[in-house]
C-alpha cells in the first residue's frame, strides 16, 4: 500500500512537469486508476506534509474535480464508516498548517462534498459540516473564519430545507465578519459570501429585506478593496448584484454611485478597475432604470461627460487609415468600453435622460482642434441613436446640418482634415441610417448620398473609403426604392469605377479591403433597386464571376464569399428572365468550392455562410429548375445544419483560463458551475437551417426525397437552446416539411406528424424567448390546417389544451403585474413605455394562440366544442369590460370562430357572446369594432334563424356606426367596411331581420368598399345578385343608378379589392359588358370617371377571362 502511495506521489509530481511527454504519461497513469484509489491517494496526499505544496495543491484540484463529476458514482457504494471517515478527513485537511493557496483549494474540496450531500428535497446529509462552519466562523483564528466564509460562498444553499431555522445565525455570522475588528481577508471573504447568498435568493424579497442592513458594511469593504487594487472580485460581486437584484442595492444606491464615480474618474486607478466601476453604474441603469432616473440624476450629470472624455482616450496609430487588414478592436480599450457604456445607458435610461446630457457636450467637442474630441463626439452620436430614438429624431436636422453659431453638422465632418474623424462621420451616418430609417433616408438623401460618394474617392485612406461604402450599405438597406433609384446612375458609376480600380490594385499590390466592401455595397444597392438594377447587370456580372472563378487563395476567401453574395443578390433583384442565363454557370462555380469529391470546407472558412445563403437565393430565382442541383448542395448544407457545437461544463477556476476567449460564450449556473458553448459556426448552422426551409417551401415535390433526413434533423432543432435563429428556422420549417411529406402518401405523412407533433408541442411549452414563440404558434396552426380534423390524438389534444391554459394564465398574470408596476415608487413615463412594449408582446402571443384556436375550429368545426369548453373561460374573461381593448378584440375573434365554424351549434355560447357583440360594435377602438362587426355578419350567415331577433335589434346600431362622421378615416375604414359587410350578410342570409326596401338605398350609398379585400367579395357578390335580379331599389327608376354602379365597380378594380379573374370580378365585368353593348351610353358614363378609374376598368375588361 505504501509503495502504491509512493508511486501515486510520483504521478502527482509528474503531472506538474513542464515536459509534455512526462505530463501525458502521468495523466494516462492517473486516468487508469479506479475512483476509490484516486480518492484514497489524493486524500493521503492532502494530509502528507512531506509532499510539496504544489503537489498537495494539485491533489486538492484533482479531488475537487473528481467530487464534482463522479461523487455519486462511488460515495453511495462506500460503507457508512468509510463515508464518515472521508467527510472527517476532508474537514481535518482544512485545519492543517498550510499555505493560503492550499487552504483555499482544500476548502473547495469540502464545499464540493457538501454540495453533493444535499439531496433533491433539500436535506443536508452532512450536519457536521454545518457545525464546522459555525465553529470556524466563531474561531479566534482569522484563517479559519476566512475558510468558513469561503466554503459558504461556494455553497450558499448548504443549509437546505433547514435554512429558515438558521437565518438569524447566518446573518449574525456574516454581520460579525464585516466588523472593522476583523482582518481585511475575513471582511473581503464576507462580502463574497453575502453576495453569493443574496444571489441564490434574488426573488425572495423577505430575505433581501432581512439582510439589507449588511449592505453599508459591504460597501466599506468594497471601497477598501478599490484602494488595495489587488483583487477585483468585490466589484464583480457588486456587478452581479446590480444585474440580478438591483432592489437589494436600492437603499445604498447613492453611496454605490459615489464610490463608482470616484473610482471611474480617478486616472491613477488601473483601467480595468475603472471599467468595472463604470460597469456597476451602467448595469444598474439597465436593470433598475426608473430607480436611477429618480435617485442618481446628479451622478449622471457627471458620468455622461466623463464617458465622452474617456471615448476620446485614443492613440495616434501610424498607418491606421492605410491598413488593409482590420484587426478586431480590443474590447478592453477605454474608448471602446466607454462607447458601449454610452449606448447601454441610452437604451437603459432613455432619450429624455441621456440625450440632453450628451448634446450639451457635443458642440464644444466637435469644435475642438483635437481630432480625438471630434472623433469621440461623432462616435457618441452614432452610439446613442437606438436608445434616444424618439427624442433624437426631432433633432436630426440640427445634428446633420448644424446650427449656425452653435455647432457644425455631422455632414461637415465628411470633409474633416483628419481621416479618423471622416471615418467617425461615416460611422455616425451609417448608424443613423439604421436607427432612424426610413425618416433619415427621406430627409437627408440629397446630402448623404453625394457626401458618401465624395468620401469614396479618398484613395489615400482605404479604411475611410471602405467605411463610406459600409455606411452606404446601411443607407441603401432601408432607403425607399423610389428615392434610391434617383441616384442609381451616380452610385453605380462611382461603384463600378472603384470596382475596376481596386480590382487592378488587388492584382498589382494585393490590397483588398475596399474591394471587399464595394462588392457588398453593390449587392445592397441591387437588393433595394430590384428590377431597376437590370441596366447595370451586363457590366458587373463578368467581373464578379471572374472574382468567384479566380479568388482561390486563402487570403481571398472573404472577397470570394462577398462576390458570391453579390451575384446571388443581383440575381434575386433582377429576376429569372435576366439571371437564368448566368445561374447555371454561377452554380457550377459555387459547387466547385466544395471540391470535385464533395469535400468539406473548414469550420472557420468565411465562404460557408455566403455559399449557403447564395444557394438559397438562387433557388428562389430558379424555382423548380433548381432541383437539378439538390443532390450536389444537400450534402454540404446538411453537414453544416447538423454541426454539433462544442460545449463544456467548467468550474470557476477553469473559467479563469478561458475568460476573454471570443469564440466561447458562458452562462453561470451558480454555485461554481458555468456552462460554455463554442459559438464559432453557429451562424452558418442557422443559415443552413434557413436554407432547408427555403428548399422545402420552393421545391415541394422536388424536395420530397430528402424529407425523412431533414425532418430527423429539424425536429430536434426545436430544442436547440444555444441559438434563437436555429429554433425559429426549425419552427418555420414544420408546415413546409409536412406539405412535402404529403407528396409521399398519407401513411408517410401520418408517420412524420406522429414524430413531429409531440416535439412541436413540447417546444411551445418550454420556449424561453417570445420571438421564437411567435414562430412556433403559427407553425402549429398551419400544420393543423394542412392535416385537417383528427390531426390531434387524445394525448396531443390534452397537451395543447394544457399549454393553451398555461399561456392564457400567464397572459392574465403579466397584465396584473403591469398594473402593480403602475403603483411602484419608481414608476415614471419611461416605465410606462416599457410596460406598453411588454403589453404589445403579450397581445402578439395572444393573437397567435387565437390563430391555433382558429385552425382547430376551421378543421374540427363543431367537433372541437367539447375541447374548447375546457379552456373557454379564459376567452370569456377576455371579454370582461375591465380588460384592455386588445383582450376584447381577440376574445371576440375566438367567438367569431365559434359562430363561423360551428353554425347553429354556437347557440350554447350565445349567453357569452351576444352582449359583447352588441356593446363592442360601438367601441372606441376600431379593431374591437371590426371584430364585433365581423361577428354579426357571420352570425347572419351561419347562425341560423335562431338569431333573427338579435340581428334585427343590432341593425340600427350598425347603420349608426357607418354614418358616423369619422367612419371613413384611415384608422376607422376597415372596421366600417366590416360593418357594411355585416349589414350585407344580414340582408342576404337573414332578410327577415330588417326592412330591405328601407335599408337598400342607404346601403348603396355606402359603397364602394375599397380597403377590406376579405369582405369586398361578399359586398360586391350581393350587389351583383341584386342587379341580376333587376332589383328596382338598386337600379333606380329608369336605371338611373347604372353610372353610379359602374363607378363603384371601377373603384373596386382600381383599389385591387376585387380581382377581375375571380367569381365576383367575372360577374361584375359581365354587368359592365351588358352596359357596354350600348357603346354611346357606356362612353358617356365612363367619360365622367376619374382617369385612373377609366384605366382600371379598361385593364379589367381586357384581363384574361376565367371564372375560377
Amino acid at each position: 500500500m505504501a509503495a502504491d502511495q509512493e508511486q501515486f506521489y510520483q504521478i502527482l509530481t509528474s503531472l506538474l512537469s513542464t515536459d509534455n511527454d512526462i505530463r501525458s504519461q502521468a495523466e494516462e497513469a492517473y486516468n487508469n486508476l479506479v475512483i476509490e484509489s484516486k480518492v484514497s491517494h489524493l486524500l493521503n496526499a492532502l494530509h502528507n506534509a512531506s509532499v510539496s505544496d504544489e503537489g498537495r495543491q494539485m491533489a486538492a484540484v484533482l479531488l475537487r474535480r473528481l467530487f464534482a463529476n463522479e461523487f455519486m458514482e462511488f460515495y453511495p457504494k462506500l460503507p457508512p464508516e468509510s463515508q464518515a471517515q472521508l467527510k472527517e478527513r476532508v474537514l481535518l485537511a482544512i485545519q492543517q498548517e498550510q499555505t493560503v493557496q492550499l487552504r483555499h483549494k482544500v476548502c473547495d474540496v469540502a464545499s464540493e462534498v457538501a454540495r453533493n450531500l444535499i439531496d433533491d428535497d433539500g436535506n443536508n446529509q452532512w450536519p457536521e459540516f454545518l457545525q464546522f462552519l459555525f465553529q470556524c466562523a466563531n474561531a479566534p483564528s482569522p484563517v479559519m473564519k476566512e475558510a468558513a466564509l469561503q466554503m459558504f460562498t461556494s455553497v450558499p444553499g448548504v443549509f437546505g430545507n433547514q435554512q429558515s431555522n438558521y437565518l438569524d445565525l447566518i446573518k449574525q455570522m456574516l454581520h460579525q465578519s464585516l466588523a472593522q475588528t476583523e482582518s481585511y481577508e475575513v471582511r473581503f471573504q464576507a462580502v463574497r459570501a453575502i453576495g453569493a447568498f443574496i444571489l441564490i435568493h434574488e426573488k425572495e424579497s423577505q430575505i433581501l429585506k432581512h439582510f439589507g442592513d449588511l449592505l453599508p458594511g459591504m460597501l466599506n469593504v468594497i471601497a477598501e478593496s478599490v484602494q488595495h487594487q489587488d483583487d477585483d472580485a468585490l466589484l464583480k460581486v457588486l456587478i452581479d448584484l446590480a444585474e440580478n437584484t438591483p432592489k437589494f442595492l436600492r437603499p445604498q444606491l447613492l453611496s454605490i454611485y459615489e464610490l463608482c464615480m470616484k473610482t471611474f474618474s480617478d486616472g491613477s486607478v488601473l483601467d480595468s478597475w475603472r471599467q468595472l466601476a463604470l460597469e456597476v453604474m451602467v448595469t444598474t441603469a439597465e436593470t433598475a432604470s426608473a430607480m436611477i432616473r429618480k435617485q442618481a440624476g446628479k451622478y449622471l450629470e457627471q458620468l455622461v461627460p466623463l464617458i465622452l472624455q474617456v471615448m476620446a482616450d485614443l492613440e495616434e496609430e501610424e498607418g491606421w487609415a492605410e491598413a488593409d487588414e482590420i484587426l478586431d478592436e480590443d474590447n478592453d480599450c477605454n474608448n471602446v468600453v466607454a462607447e458601449a457604456a454610452l449606448d447601454r445607458l441610452a437604451c437603459g435610461l432613455g432619450g429624455k435622460t441621456i440625450l440632453p446630457l450628451v448634446t450639451q457636450s457635443i458642440p464644444v467637442m466637435l469644435a475642438s482642434p483635437d481630432w480625438k474630441q471630434r472623433h469621440a463626439a461623432l462616435m457618441a452620436l452614432g452610439a446613442i441613436g437606438e436608445g434616444c430614438q424618439k427624442q433624437m429624431e426631432t433633432m436630426l436636422p440640427q445634428l446633420m446640418d448644424g446650427v449656425p453659431g452653435v455647432m457644425s453638422g455631422i455632414l461637415t465632418y465628411l470633409q474633416d482634415p483628419h481621416p479618423r474623424v471622416r471615418y467617425a462621420a461615416c460611422n455616425a451616418i451609417g448608424q443613423m441610417s439604421t436607427d432612424f430609417a426610413p425618416v433619415f433616408e427621406k430627409k437627408f438623401h440629397d446630402r448623404v448620398v453625394p457626401g458618401l460618394l465624395m468620401v469614396l474617392d479618398d484613395n489615400a485612406n482605404p479604411r475611410v473609403q471602405a467605411h463610406a461604402g459600409a455606411a452606404l450599405v446601411n443607407f441603401s438597406e432601408d432607403c425607399p426604392k423610389h428615392i434610391l433609384t434617383g441616384y442609381l446612375d451616380s452610385l453605380m458609376s462611382k461603384l463600378e469605377g472603384i470596382l475596376t480600380a481596386k480590382f487592378k490594385e488587388l492584382v498589382e499590390k494585393g490590397t483588398k479591403l475596399v474591394l471587399e466592401q464595394v462588392v457588398t455595397t453593390i449587392a445592397s444597392v441591387a437588393d433595394t433597386a430590384e428590377k431597376e438594377f437590370i441596366a447595370y447587370y451586363d457590366r458587373l456580372m463578368p467581373c464578379l464571376k471572374y472574382i468567384i472563378q479566380n479568388a482561390n487563395k486563402d487570403e481571398l476567401k472573404l472577397l470570394r464569399g462577398k462576390a458570391i453574395e453579390c451575384v446571388s443578390l443581383i440575381g434575386l433583384a433582377v429576376g429569372p428572365e435576366k439571371f437564368l442565363n448566368d445561374a447555371s454557370e454561377v452554380m457550377d462555380m459555387l459547387l466547385k468550392t466544395h471540391g470535385e469529391g464533395g469535400g468539406e470546407l473548414p469550420d472557420d472558412d468565411p465562404q460557408t455562410s455566403y455559399l449557403i445563403s447564395a444557394w438559397s437565393r438562387i433557388c428562389k430565382v430558379m424555382g423548380r429548375r433548381f432541383e437539378q442541383y439538390l443532390p450536389l448542395v444537400m450534402g454540404p448544407v446538411m453537414r453544416t445544419a447538423s454541426m454539433k457545437p462544442e460545449v463544456a461544463l467548467l468550474d470557476n477556476e477553469d473559467m479563469q483560463e478561458v475568460e476573454g476567449d471570443v469564440d466561447w460564450q458562458f452562462v453561470s449556473l451558480g454555485e461554481q458551475q458555468n456552462f460554455g458553448i463554442r459559438t464559432a459556426g453557429l451562424e452558418d448552422k442557422a443559415a443552413a437551417c434557413t436554407m432547408l426551409v427555403c428548399y422545402a417551401r420552393e421545391l415541394k415535390e422536388g424536395f420530397a426525397d430528402y424529407i425523412e433526413e431533414v425532418v430527423k434533423l429539424m425536429v430536434p432543432m426545436l430544442k436547440f437552446y444555444f441559438h434563437d435563429g436555429i429554433r425559429s428556422a426549425a419552427a418555420e420549417s414544420m408546415p413546409y416539411l409536412l406539405e412535402c411529406a404529403s407528396i409521399k402518401g398519407p401513411a408517410f405523412l401520418v408517420g412524420v406528424w406522429k414524430y413531429m407533433c409531440p416535439e412541436l408541442l413540447k417546444a411551445i411549452d418550454t420556449e424561453p424567448e417570445i420571438e421564437v414563440l411567435y414562430e412556433l404558434l403559427p407553425s402549429l396552426a398551419r400544420c393543423i390546417e394542412i392535416l385537417g380534423a383528427g390531426c390531434f390524438d387524445d394525448t396531443a389534444m390534452t397537451e395543447w389544451l394544457r399549454i393553451c391554459d398555461k399561456l392564457l394564465q400567464e397572459h392574465f398574470e403579466r397584465a396584473s403585474n403591469r398594473r402593480k408596476k403602475h403603483l411602484e415608487e419608481d414608476y415614471d413615463e419611461v416605465v410606462e413605455e416599457q410596460l406598453e412594449d411588454e403589453e404589445s408582446d403579450d397581445i402578439y402571443v395572444l393573437s397567435k394562440v387565437a390563430d391555433v384556436i382558429h385552425a382547430l375550429f376551421s378543421t374540427y368545426r363543431d367537433g372541437f366544442l367539447p375541447f374548447f369548453d375546457q379552456i373557454a373561460q379564459h376567452f370569456i374573461n377576455l371579454l370582461e369590460p375591465s380588460r384592455p381593448w386588445a383582450d376584447h378584440q381577440w376574445g371576440l375573434c375566438v367567438f367569431d370562430d365559434v359562430i363561423e365554424f360551428t353554425g347553429p351549434a354556437c347557440v350554447k355560447y350565445q349567453g357569452v357572446f351576444l352582449q359583447p357583440l352588441a356593446v363592442y360594435v360601438k367601441d372606441k377602438s376600431a379593431e374591437v369594432r371590426q371584430a364585433a362587426a365581423y361577428g354579426w355578419g357571420i352570425l347572419a350567415q351561419f347562425g341560423g334563424e335562431h338569431f333573427t331577433r338579435e340581428l334585427a335589434n343590432v341593425v340600427p346600431h350598425l347603420v349608426e356606426v357607418v354614418n358616423h362622421p369619422e367612419a371613413r378615416e384611415s384608422r376607422n375604414v376597415n372596421a366600417t367596411e366590416n360593418v357594411i359587410s355585416a349589414v350585407t350578410k344580414i340582408m342576404k342570409y337573414n332578410p327577415a331581420a330588417l326592412n330591405l326596401e328601407e335599408i337598400l338605398p342607404l346601403w348603396l350609398n355606402w359603397l364602394p368598399v375599397i380597403e377590406d379585400s376579405a369582405e369586398a367579395p361578399h359586398v360586391y357578390g350581393y350587389l351583383c345578385d341584386l342587379i341580376e335580379q333587376n332589383h328596382p331599389s338598386v337600379l333606380g327608376p329608369n336605371n338611373e343608378n347604372i353610372p353610379k354602379i359602374l363607378n363603384i365597380f371601377a373603384e373596386a378594380f382600381y383599389r385591387d379589392v376585387i380581382e377581375p379573374s375571380n367569381v365576383e370580378g367575372f360577374r361584375m365585368l359581365n354587368i359592365v359588358r351588358q352596359v357596354q353593348s350600348n357603346e354611346t351610353l357606356f362612353q358617356n358614363i365612363v367619360s365622367t370617371f376619374r382617369p385612373e378609374l377609366q384605366q382600371a376598368l379598361h385593364v379589367a375588361l381586357h384581363a384574361p377571362r376565367t371564372s375560377s
